[in-house]
């Protein structure tokens, strides 16, 4: 069954969970209208801009007017890290994720989620590897709506053609992306994130980096990020980039994303939310044509959750904070996931509930469901979770994207300015 014709029976009852739980009637009544509007940065994702059509009933509720920024992902980081620490609190909801989460949390930016969403809400339904990637010191701080891990999408046509079984290491999956490279056909046989950031090339570079036997620090607590590990990584990345469509260099997840669904790849690993995109006929050319598997040996899976979180520089009074933290709860709501199900997008989907929902099994492929089975035992967190992270992934992604392009030819000397860098930030937050 296609995205679009997904049917629940039933009208989705959104108005459920909209008050919140453990506050009195009157107490909420007291806050109507004393919040005029809600200032939200967001990041634009399907469960964002799915909000809109629904947005009204909130506003209503509250006597408030929600305004949602939507910003590319490098953007919406640095602004939002910009907003709290100037303490400039334009922001009353942030849209942090596990690559900022250490940095917050640390620095008092963001509440505690269990003190700011009502119980009612249902806090314990989100899914557990979400959950955890939003944990932070064993307290959660945002209500994750996307998230999991990586998942290795095939054409099925392609490989069936040349013969090719689904690789199954490392070691078949580059001889396979050599293999279904036909650029004179506008055919390439991978592509990955190539664009600087800590959530751009460093993602998809990090499970070759870890696969290589790399780890973030040495004994001695220096960072290690000019290891022969870092280096063997590097170079393969590299490698692999020769049978990539041009301009892979700078490329950002959505220009994988849409050279994949556009017929262009043979292979794609990335984060396992984008395979529902596959399947949209709206937007697919491969429908049908896309197989699924974990991200072959040794390559592990790199855990994330996207979320909001109430800002304790931008909700600082008790209505303000009690309104910001009734929109995380609604927003994220299992009412809510059931209204996108019912709308076609089950690409973001961050509570149990939804997953063992009939709609969302009636979404997707089985084979992609088995995917997510598959992997969940090899995804972990395999970024460094310190909140000097996003400076030291943001001067790696810099460095990377530089070997990437030309601009810089030398790894080994590129990586070793990183890891030089790296000492003085891992010192500021000591």
């Amino acid at each position: 069954m296609t995205l679009k014709g997904i049917f629940l029976g039933t009208a989705c009852p959104l108005i459920i969970g909209l008050l919140p739980g453990g506050v009195a009637a009157q107490d909420a009544a007291a806050c109507m209208g004393k919040v005029p509007s809600l200032n939200v940065i967001a990041q634009g994702m399907p469960a964002v801009t799915a909000l809109d059509a629904h947005l009204a009933a909130f506003n209503a509720k509250w006597g408030t007017e929600v305004k949602i920024t939507l910003l590319g992902e490098n953007e919406r980081r640095s602004k939002a890290r910009l907003d709290a620490s100037t303490g400039a609190g334009a922001y009353q909801v942030l849209y942090i994720d596990e690559a900022n989460l250490a940095e917050y949390a640390t620095a008092g930016w963001v509440y505690p989620l269990a003190d700011v969403v009502p119980a009612d809400y249902d806090l314990a339904d989100f899914r557990v590897d979400l959950a955890n990637v939003a944990t932070y010191n064993g307290v959660q701080y945002f209500a994750p709506f996307v998230g999991g891990g990586d998942v290795m999408m095939y054409r099925t046509d392609i490989l069936e053609a040349k013969g090719i079984a689904v690789p199954k290491t490392l070691d078949e999956l580059v001889a396979a992306i050599k293999a279904t490279n036909d650029p004179d056909n506008k055919v390439y046989g991978w592509a990955a994130r190539g664009q600087r950031g800590s959530g751009m090339n460093v993602w998809r570079w990090t499970p070759f980096f870890r696969a290589m036997g790399g780890e973030w620090l040495n004994d001695d607590g220096t960072p290690a990020f000019a290891s022969d590990a870092a280096v063997k990584a590097t170079e393969l990345y590299m490698d692999l980039m020769q049978y990539a469509p041009p301009g892979v260099g700078t490329f950002n997840w959505s220009d994988s994303v849409e050279a994949f669904r556009g017929g262009q790849l043979a292979f794609l690993i990335e984060s396992d939310v984008f395979g529902p995109w596959m399947e949209d006929p709206t937007k697919s050319s491969v429908v049908g044509k896309v197989g699924y598997a974990p991200p072959p040996e040794p390559l592990r899976s790199a855990g994330w959750g996207h979320g909001w979180a109430v800002s304790t520089v931008g909700a600082k009074d008790d209505c303000t904070k009690q309104v910001a933290g009734d929109f995380v709860g609604w927003a994220t709501s299992k009412e809510m996931e059931a209204s996108r199900l019912a709308e076609g997008i089950s690409s973001d989907i961050g509570r149990v509930s939804s997953l063992q929902s009939d709609a969302y099994k009636q979404a997707v492929p089985a084979a992609y469901i088995q995917a997510l089975l598959d992997t969940g035992p090899k995804t972990s967190l395999l970024i460094m979770a310190n909140p000097a992270w996003p400076e030291i992934g943001d001067n790696l992604g810099l460095a990377l994207e530089e070997l990437f392009t030309g601009t810089k030819t030398d790894i080994k000397a590129t990586l070793d300015q990183v890891a030089f860098d790296a000492e003085d930030s891992l010192a500021a937050v000591k």
